[in-house]
């Protein structure tokens, strides 16, 4: 199995960059693993590790009590690297890695076990048919235990209205590039089927009770500090890739000032830059047998 997933995005290559994330968003991680863990919960699987982050905090919160945590990733080296963090953190919560396609039924074979609480943070809209795969994740949760996905709620937003270079509303117009980008990335993905309802909707559909949803912000104000400053070029440079066939000429030749180091305009060296994004959990219950 290569680290490429259905999109067509080589995960592995990205290792630094969600480390990067996992720092940045330690506090809202930390929040998250103990706002979806209830008392009588000690089995998580993970779906999509990432760089370990969210795997090592649910390993912190079920330190006490004593637990277990699985890992599931098609991209071998984030998989590795997930299990060593969360293994770091406590010698009391069981860690095990699982090589595995969520948008495959083999995944439940390989995953082999159900669990209080599955997870799939940024995953689902990267399946093929997105519904078979809420379905399929919902096998692996044992009955009355959930499933939580959380998607994007709100565009990231790092910029001011007007940078100073190009026409003023320059991230407006990359937000609207980047949207068409990802519609054009789900339209040509092989196997790619629509799902015209909402995340709770769709968590119904596939079988769960009391369905909901909550948001919550990563909130990093100007001036921003390193990781934060960090943050913020990692945006700019995803915003370039993905939209600059779509934009025009001057707003590209803005962005590009942006990204310059040696510009006036470095959005490394301003202090106007700020990180602000929404994510929203949306969360169901298996039936009791």
């Amino acid at each position: 199995m290569t680290a490429h997933s259905h999109d067509n995005i080589d995960w592995d290559a990205h290792l630094q960059r969600l480390r990067d994330a996992d720092e940045l968003n330690a506090p809202e991680i930390a929040q998250l693993v103990a706002t979806l863990l209830r008392p009588t919960d000690r089995t998580v699987i993970e779906i999509g590790a990432g760089a370990g982050g969210t795997a090592a905090a649910f390993a912190a919160a079920l330190a006490e009590s004593g637990g277990a945590v699985t890992v599931v990733d098609g991209a071998p080296q984030l998989l590795a690297a997930a299990r060593a963090q969360a293994e770091e953190v406590s010698d009391r919560v069981g860690v095990r890695a699982v090589q595995a396609d969520a948008a495959a039924d083999s995944l439940i074979e390989a995953v082999g076990q159900q669990a209080d609480l599955v997870i799939a943070a940024f995953v689902v809209h990267h399946l093929p048919d997105q519904l078979a795969g809420l379905r399929r994740l919902v096998r692996l949760v044992r009955p009355g235990g959930r499933l939580a996905i959380v998607e994007f709620g709100l565009q990231t937003k790092v910029l001011p209205t007007d940078v100073g270079v190009g026409e003023p509303g320059l991230e407006a117009r990359l937000i609207a590039a980047r949207e068409d980008w990802f519609q054009q990335m789900r339209s040509e993905m092989t196997g790619s089927v629509r799902l015209p309802m909402g995340w709770t909707k769709a968590l119904s559909a596939a079988g769960l009770v009391e369905a909901r949803s909550w948001s919550y912000l990563v909130d990093r104000p100007a001036p921003v500090d390193g990781p934060g400053r960090e943050a913020v070029l990692r945006r700019l440079h995803l915003l370039r890739r993905n939209a600059e066939d779509r934009i025009s000429p001057a707003d590209l030749a803005a962005l590009e000032e942006l990204l310059d180091e040696s510009s006036e305009h470095y959005a490394g060296n301003r202090d106007d830059v700020y990180y602000l994004t929404a994510n929203t959990v949306h969360i169901g219950t298996r039936p009791e047998a």
